[in-house]
């Protein structure tokens, strides 16, 4: 949420929502290997992939993190690909991990513009620089979040997108062990109430019993 008295004055566009892995793919990561993330949500479809795998706390920007992988203090590490892109260090990424099988947290990959809201003059100028399709996917994945009463430290993810003027989101609830997973999808053109709708189908799936154990 925003801080009182600001506002997102603009959405200007997504890079890549997946996540994926620096080090080894999942496939090469030896039985027992150690992984690298301090995200509950990346941790949950993590164990579902990857049970034998042991998850480690990692700290530090985006080349901190590197830095450990390579130097052997872990065999791999999850990292948001917009954020390893955006630094120019694709060289490093063993693997895209698909959307089927990691969903990324809400708004991931978005680059957003905060104001304050009663500044008209910087909202109209931040208005040629809105991307509206963008918008009405974070919206829809943030609505998601919210509706569940969930953030940031949350085992939490959704993702949507636009296709002919329709937005598709799916949204996951998932157990820290990954052994239960609620997901749900569903389609509509009013971002905010497709994702409140979808939140509300997860809670009455039992999401709100998952997350409190959390």
């Amino acid at each position: 949420e925003n801080a009182p008295g600001l506002t997102l004055g603009a959405i200007v566009g997504r890079a890549d929502a997946r996540d994926v892995l620096v080090g080894l793919s999942l496939e090469e990561i030896p039985l027992g290997g150690v992984v690298g993330t301090s995200s509950l949500r990346r941790q949950a479809q993590l164990r579902r992939l990857r049970p034998d795998v042991e998850i480690r706390s990692i700290r530090g920007n985006v080349e901190t993190r590197i830095r450990k992988v390579t130097e052997g203090q872990y065999d791999a590490a999850i990292l948001a690909a917009a954020g390893v892109t955006r630094l120019g260090l694709e060289t490093h990424i063993a693997q895209y991990l698909p959307l089927a099988a990691m969903l990324p947290a809400p708004g991931q990959g978005a680059l957003a513009i905060q104001c304050r809201a009663d500044d008209a003059q910087t909202l109209e100028l931040l208005a040629v620089i809105h991307n509206p399709n963008v918008a009405a996917a974070v919206t829809a994945e943030r609505a998601f979040l919210n509706g569940l009463g969930g953030g940031c430290a949350t085992p939490v993810a959704a993702y949507a997108e636009l296709a002919n003027g329709t937005l598709h989101l799916t949204g996951l609830v998932s157990a820290l062990d990954g052994k239960r997973q609620i997901r749900v999808t569903g389609s509509g053109t009013d971002g905010r109430t497709l994702g409140r709708e979808l939140a509300e189908e997860a809670l009455a799936r039992g999401a709100q019993e998952i997350l409190r154990h959390v």
